[in-house]
Formats: structure tokens, sequence, C-alpha cells
């Protein structure tokens, strides 16, 4: 059974409006008579001028017309092409990411509501060699689970199967949100080891992405995995653990969704917990001298770098029973730690508009996020404008520096903003034991490069860790027991509707982002989050991505499961198969 309805957090929009095309009925014209006797040398003289005006009348209309609209020196020698009018069907859909990065028209997209209408689903897609991507909930900013071709989302299978709770361990369909698993452990008194920032994920989502949360002493989320069932076109629903297949399974627990459809996980979990946030503002300096032993004495720590500041804001949490008596009352209150951002809009206001009267209401109502982009929409590529909304930023966490208890489901989620491009790296920081310092030592070079190119770059550079996976493919795989890994994330805000104010800040964030991976990349042995990699247009920059990529990650080894489980790459997409070339293109429905 099958049910377009989706229960996804991504943007789907089953129709869009079609309209006919226009015929146009032409307009019959008399014929020109190009010669006609002049009947004296006045009127020979009105007609010279006359037809001299039009020449130069079409000579301004074209320069006009030229200078008003130019091309890009690229594109001044690229021959015109004629609009082309394509109705959309019926059945065609429109599917995009969270951010509105990515998107793709569809005329496949499957929800089966049990194992046996996914077996069938994958099934009947090798035999038709018709691709169905395994898609979640849409949130990766690169859109690696989108495909034109077709896609499969498991939102329909969301339940818990099986709680044991003497092991603290639970088996779930891989298509139940993170938020609905946790609400599902309170009533046994568990919860999961550590969580990302949001929790609308899917957790076949988030395990085949390699998605983490932080703290030095926790891997990955992928750690907490000990068994999966694989939908696969090959070889039908495979199960793999660490006892059964271990070879599979190490490389399947973060497989990007080309190696199976993955249906049922089991997790191991921890017990419920309540956790003591307390966030507080520093420097660099001061970082540097309490860094070693902060990474080793919190379970969870992040940094918050503001850029063309010297503020850095401390976010670490750990278990209740750690503390005696912490002092929970903050010093200010909201509307005080609200105040500077609330004046900078409003004088913002005034200097990109006229009347500041009718915003007033509102601009009390808005959080801090929602004030950031408002800000930052006024005009976000403006340096000194950004710099204004960083300072603002940099108050705003002063003003709420603190305490505050809570479920650590609760307390370790963290509001990202509005939609967003977003580039995060993962780079081997030495060990627990003995951090190397080269995570500080990145910021630093990162901070340096944003002020020397004038980089109109907005807050938080975000900073967290983790211990290593033994996911093959995780960015944090590791053999090594004790490693560590720096999770970097810069980002530029998309806060505006505008279709041409989100290009520029497209290409102003590319720009930041080159700049970033050939300065830092390669010394820091630094490589992209799987959910944030984006495919180059250009050859040689793929090509260079793609020896990269084997440098640090097994690729041959993936790619022949990928031959034994998918040979006709029904589970891929246009992302891993530039990613991820194989030698033989198998030919599949599109």
């Amino acid at each position: 059974m099958f049910r377009r309805t989706a229960r996804v957090a991504l943007r789907f929009s089953p129709f869009l409006p079609r309209y006919p095309p226009t015929t146009l009925n032409p307009i019959p014209s008399p014929t020109p008579r190009l010669l006609r006797p002049l009947s004296s040398s006045a009127d020979s003289d009105a007609e010279l001028r006359k037809y001299a005006g039009y020449f130069v009348l079409l000579v301004g209309c074209g320069a006009a017309t030229y200078y008003s609209f130019p091309f890009s020196a690229d594109a001044k020698h690229k021959k015109a092409q004629i609009f082309r009018y394509a109705p959309l069907s019926d059945d065609l859909h429109t599917v995009s990411n969270w951010s509105g990065t990515h998107e793709v028209h569809t005329r496949v997209f499957l929800q089966p509501e049990t194992l046996a209408d996914l077996e069938a689903a994958v099934r009947d897609a090798q035999q038709n060699r018709r691709r169905i991507r395994p898609v979640g909930s849409g949130l990766s900013p690169n859109g690696l689970g989108l495909a034109k071709s077709g896609m499969v989302n498991l939102a329909l299978m969301d339940k818990v199967l099986e709680v044991d709770r003497e092991a603290k361990r639970v088996t779930v369909q891989a298509g139940i949100r993170v938020s609905q698993l946790v609400d599902a452990l309170k009533e046994h008194g568990l919860t999961l080891q550590n969580f990302a920032s949001i929790r609308e994920q899917q957790i076949g989502g988030i395990l085949q992405v390699g998605a983490h949360g932080t703290g030095a002493r926790l891997p990955p989320i992928d750690e907490q995995v000990i068994s999966m069932k694989l939908v696969t076109p090959m070889k039908g629903t495979i199960e793999v653990s660490k006892e059964k297949n271990p070879e599979l399974f190490f490389l399947a627990r973060c497989g990007l969704g080309g190696l199976g459809v993955v249906a049922e996980v089991t997790i191991q979990c921890v017990d419920r917990h309540e956790l003591v946030e307390h966030t507080f503002v520093s420097n660099a300096s001061e970082i540097r001298k309490n860094h070693k032993k902060w990474l080793g004495e919190n379970k969870h720590i992040k940094y918050l770098w503001i850029p063309y500041t010297d503020a850095v804001v401390v976010v670490r949490c750990n278990p209740l029973s750690n503390w005696k008596n912490p002092k929970f009352k903050p010093k200010y209150g909201k509307d005080e730690a609200l105040k500077h951002i609330r004046d900078l809009y409003r004088d913002s206001l005034r200097k990109y508009r006229t009347d500041v009267g009718n915003d007033e209401q509102d601009i009390n109502q808005l959080s801090f996020t929602e004030l950031r982009d408002k800000l930052l929409a006024l005009d976000p590529l403006n340096k000194d404008h950004v710099m204004k909304v960083n300072q603002a930023e940099a108050e705003y966490w002063k003003k709420s520096e603190g305490y505050r208890v809570g479920w650590s489901d609760e307390i370790l989620g963290f509001d990202c903003g509005g939609q967003q491009w977003v580039s995060e790296t993962c780079f081997p920081a030495g060990t627990l034991k003995m951090p190397n310092m080269k995570d500080l030592d990145y910021i630093e070079e990162l901070k340096q490069l944003i002020e020397q190119e004038d980089i109109p770059a907005p807050a938080p550079i975000e900073q967290r860790w983790t211990a290593c996976s033994k996911s093959l493919m995780s960015p944090a795989s590791s053999s090594e027991e004790d490693d560590i890994f720096s999770w970097v994330g810069i980002i530029m805000y998309l806060p505006t509707t505008d279709a041409r104010q989100r290009k520029e800040i497209t290409e102003e964030f590319f720009h930041y982002r080159y700049l970033t991976q050939t300065r830092l990349w390669d010394e820091y042995s630094a490589y992209e989050h799987w959910a944030k990699i984006e495919v180059p247009k250009d050859k040689e920059e793929l090509a260079a991505l793609q020896e990269r990529l084997r440098k640090r990650f097994p690729v041959d080894t993936y790619n022949k499961v990928r031959r034994e489980l998918d040979a006709n790459r029904i589970l891929s997409n246009a992302v891993l198969e530039k990613l991820f070339p194989l030698k033989e293109t198998a030919r599949v429905s599109s």
C-alpha cells in the first residue's frame, strides 16, 4: 500500500499552476513600398531627415537596452535561445530541501507503509530499471536525497517495533523522526546518547549522512546503531550488525543511501537524564588557555565564533548531578538581552526605508534569530552592515549568559535560524588526552581569511567535537579509539524570497567556501559533511574532488559493494554518481 500524502519536512508541492500556451493571431500588414518617387528637393530633404531620425532612434534604443541589461562577460557571445514552453503534467511533483537551495521535479514519490510495501517498491524499480532514490526529511543542505527520476520516502514507516529496557535498546522503522522516537522512549526512561541541532530528521537519514552532535567523548550518531535491516535491489532484504556481516555493517551504517534503503534500525540508548547548560561569552585568548581542560571535563561543548569580533560564545552541558549550586537566575531579562538588536533593526529600517511605526509592534514579538534574519535581509552582502549585525549578536549573547536545566533532548537543540547555505568540515584534532590545538588554529586562520578578503560573513561559525566513528564512510572515521574530531560550519543566510538577491548571496557564499577550501582544507585534512558537500560544475574541480575523496574514504570498496547490491544504481542520483563514478554505466529509466 502506497500513499502520496507526504508527512515529511520536504517542501513538497504536488502541483504547480499550469497555463495553456497563448496563441497569437498574426496581424496582416500592408506590403511596404520600398521605392517611391520624390516630388521635389524639399520633399526629398524632409524624407531624408525623417528616415535619419528613425535610424538614430533605433540605434539609441539598442544602446540603451544593451547597457541597461548587460550580459556577463562570459555570456556576450552565447547564441540566443528561443523560449520553449512546456506545460507541466498533472502528476509532476516539485520537491525541494528545507533551505530551498535544491529542487527537483518528479513523477515518482513513493511512501510505503510497511516493510513488504518497501520491498515490493524496490523490486519493481529493479525490474523496470527505474530509480527511486531514498530521501528523508529533506534537511540536507545539498539535497543529497533528491532525484528527478524518482524517490522513496519512509515517513509512513515510523513505528517503534521493540523496546528492550534492560539492554537499553530500541528497534524502530527508519522513517521515524528523532522527535517521535525521543517522545516514545520517555515512558521507558530512555533517550538517545546524543543529538544534532534539530529533531526533525528521520532516523534513516540522520544515520546515512554521518550526522553528529557535540562532545569529545561522544561519537557521531551512526555509532549508536548496533544493527540494521537494508532493502537492496540485487539481494533483497539483508540484516547486518557487528556480528552478522560486520564488513557490510560498518560500510553501510554511513552508506549515503547508496547500498540499500535502511528499513529498520536497532539503536543503543542511554538512561533519560537532565543536563545543566551553561552559556557564557569568552574570547580567543581565554579559549586557548582553557581549551584542553574544557574538552575533557565537559560532556557536551561547542563554541560559536562571531566574525569581526573577539567574542566566542561557549555552550557547555553536563549532567545535573555534577552541579552543586548553579546560579539559575539570569542577570538580564529577555527584553534587555534583545534591546541592542531591536534598536539596530529600528535604525536600519529608518536607513533603508522611511516608516518604522507600522513595524514597532512586530519588532517586539520577534525572536533573536528572526530579528537577525530581518536585519540581514536589508543588506545581506554589505560587509559593514553584517559587521553591525554580528556586533549586535555578541551583545545579545553577553546579556544571555547563565544556566538552564532540562532533559537532554530539550537542552541539546539549537535554533539554527532561517534558510541558509552551509559548509561544514570535519578534521582530526588529536586525542582527548592530547588535543593538538589545530582546531583553534583552523578558526584563527578562518577569521583572518574573512577579514583579509572582506567577506560579509554572518555569525555564528559553529565549532563542535566528537569522538571517532568505526563507520568507514564517516568523516570522523578512525581505527584509533582515542582520536577526536572537530566540526566547523560556515554559513550565509537566505533571508529573502527575492530570486536575484538569493542568487547574489549564493555566489558570495560559494566564493567564501572556495577560499576556505583552497586555504584550509588540505592543510588540516578537512573533509565536508556528506549532507553539505556540493558537487562542482567544473570538470577539473570535480576530478580533483573525486581524487581527494579517494585519499580519505574506501571509495573502491564502496563502489564494489554498490555493484553487488545495486548494479543498476536504482538507489543512486546525480550527486552519488558524480562523487563515486563507476566505470560501467547501467541504464535506468529517468
